[in-house]
């Protein structure tokens, strides 16, 4: 369904951090034997597979020095300033980080527009050669190109707005439009609706071409299907405002790939499951041990992990209480520090305020009282010096005193992570990286729909995601109107796909950035324990006093200096 491109021909596409990456991008093929590599549909499809490389560009798991797109945002904290290299501190909290020409750790002008520019002369190579193939091959192999290409300029237009649409076709000699001939290279930027209309167009067209399946148990299986595409174009279609092309994508992906929930929400993170995860999984990084690897789990464990393992805590970055807090109890309840002492769920009183919380909020955060590989998360520290400090302590976060691998909140992450598995340490994890899913999906349905007024259609797919985690179904009492829906909505996007990677792009597609960022410093948990085995919990500031920023022009950064003084007819985002 989704799966053997990565383990199949992951030596081809080598999607690791330590990958050579002059294996993985495509060149021009006259910088190889052509005849070589169209002589066959084998030597072809290798050659198409590595279209595929974008992916690897915005991995969260391998990429998590910088791309660790939740870090960004109100839901999880670095509790470094520069070291590892990790600037998600420093991104929102120093005006310097972003500039002129500057896109900081969003860059992608460059990256993708040189994806871009591969997939174009591969597009023009299939067809100078498309009379070797069979044309139903030629058509498909074309699609799969264009999706790529879709895709990447999706990565533009997230970050900058409108782009300049280069294609195979669009050169001054009706060829690939590269930039190199002048007369190619001054090329105006189209609007942001008129870029978003080209990836949708794009994507829709891709789609049409493509099968349904490559077969399930194949050497194909794990290639771009009608599903797929459909799957991705409701997410770009809420980033366009498109909603009806973002509710009718999200359809079309049910439709073309059968796809449903899995009935455990843990199980789609562990990746000794993925065989019986695929049914929601649209798409994800495969990893292999023999082949490919991260480092997720060296750079996100508690440091009791670190102890037992003898080596050095390294918990670069962890979940703050504005996530934690959004997590309702299993009965629906909704969590507040003020109140949870007093609330009884299953008729029972609470001794702690996490153990009763509902499936997500377990299966995304390590917290204190947590069961974990077979102890317990003591995230606490001693109220007097009688009793000591958990094993899993908080530490103070400030820029000169970091926690050196600590959590600063009182939590740490733990979707994703290899649990039971202690041979990370020598050989790298492996834990699958979900790039699309169902639930996904359901829930751009249900923002699609209920950004056009239809309130009770948005709230079939809304509550589908809420049943899979045993919470009662929200109704049109409790979203009276679009702007009530939507708070629903949004809350439920955070808790079901809190480090995936969605959140920062939500904020900025919502223009919600400023208000949950600019102005703001993040919060945690302080839980002291006593000598008679009682704890107290106290939300702390864990941005050192520190107030974040988020200016109006960031929702659209500057463009690299490179495209600006090559191209005489791009015009800079405002405010640069």
């Amino acid at each position: 369904m989704k799966k053997s491109i990565f383990l199949a021909a992951l030596a081809v596409l080598a999607l690791s951090s330590t990958s050579c990456n002059d294996i993985l991008d495509i060149k021009p093929s006259d910088q190889y034997s052509s005849d070589a590599i169209w002589s066959t549909e084998t030597s072809a499809d290798y050659y198409i597979m590595a279209s595929y490389q974008h992916f690897k560009d915005h991995s969260i798991l391998a990429g998590h020095i910088r791309h660790y797109y939740d870090a960004y945002t109100d839901l999880y904290k670095s509790t470094a300033w520069l070291e590892n290299d990790h600037m998600y501190n420093k991104e929102f909290m120093l005006a310097s980080q972003f500039g002129k020409n500057n896109a900081a750790d969003f860059a992608s002008w460059g990256t993708a527009y040189g994806r871009i520019k591969r997939a174009n002369l591969l597009l023009n190579d299939l067809d100078r050669f498309a009379d070797r193939f069979d044309p139903e091959w030629v058509k498909i192999r074309r699609a799969e190109v264009r999706f790529a290409v879709a895709m990447n300029y999706f990565y533009i237009a997230r970050v900058y707005g409108g782009f300049v649409i280069r294609t195979d076709k669009s050169g001054v000699n009706g060829g690939t439009d590269d930039g190199q001939n002048p007369e190619d290279c001054n090329r105006a930027r189209a609007t942001e609706a008129e870029s978003y209309d080209f990836i949708m167009k794009t994507m829709c067209e891709a789609a049409e071409d493509l099968p349904e399946s490559w077969g399930k148990g194949g050497t194909l299986e794990g290639r771009a299907t009608k599903g797929m595409v459909y799957g991705f174009l409701s997410r770009v279609a809420l980033f366009a405002k498109d909603w009806e092309m973002a509710a009718n994508a999200a359809d079309s992906c049910a439709k073309y790939g059968h796809y449903k929930l899995v009935d455990n929400y843990a199980d789609l993170f562990d990746y000794r499951k993925d065989q019986s995860n695929l049914d929601e999984i649209i798409y994800a990084i495969y990893y292999k041990e023999e082949l490919a690897t991260h480092g997720f789990d060296n750079a996100m464990r508690s440091p009791g992990d670190a102890i037992r393992d003898k080596v050095n805590p390294t918990a670069y970055i962890v979940p703050t209480a504005e996530l934690a807090d959004m997590y309702e109890f299993k009965d629906g309840q909704p969590f507040n520090w003020a109140t949870w002492e007093r609330i009884k769920v299953d008729g029972k009183s609470l001794s702690d305020p996490y153990t009763s919380r509902e499936p997500r909020f377990q299966a995304t955060i390590l917290y204190d009282g947590a069961e974990w590989e077979g102890r317990t998360i003591q995230t606490y520290v001693g109220l007097t010096s009688a009793v000591p400090d958990g094993v899993d302590k908080s530490v103070t976060w400030s820029r000169a005193n970091t926690p050196k691998g600590y959590t600063c909140t009182g939590y740490y992450i733990r979707k994703y992570l290899m649990e039971d598995n202690k041979d990370f340490r020598t050989k790298g994890s492996i834990n699958t990286e979900i790039c699309l899913r169902y639930g996904e999906v359901l829930l751009n349905k249900a923002e699609g729909l209920g950004m056009q007024g239809r309130i009770a259609e948005a709230l079939v797919p809304l509550n589908e995601v809420r049943a899979r985690v045993g919470l009662p179904a929200r109704t049109l009492e409790d979203a009276p109107n679009i702007s009530a829906f939507m708070n629903l909505l949004r809350k439920e996007r955070v808790c079901e796909l809190a480090g995936e990677g969605q959140r920062y792009w939500d904020l900025i597609r919502w223009e919600l950035a400023k208000e949950i960022i600019d102005g703001k410093s993040f919060h945690g948990v302080e839980i002291k324990l006593g000598k008679s085995g009682s704890k107290s919990y106290k939300e702390v500031d864990i941005d050192d006093g520190q107030l974040r920023m988020f200016e109006d022009r960031y929702y659209r950064l500057s463009l690299p200096a490179d495209e600006l003084t090559n191209n005489k007819l791009a015009v800079d985002n405002p405010g640069w």
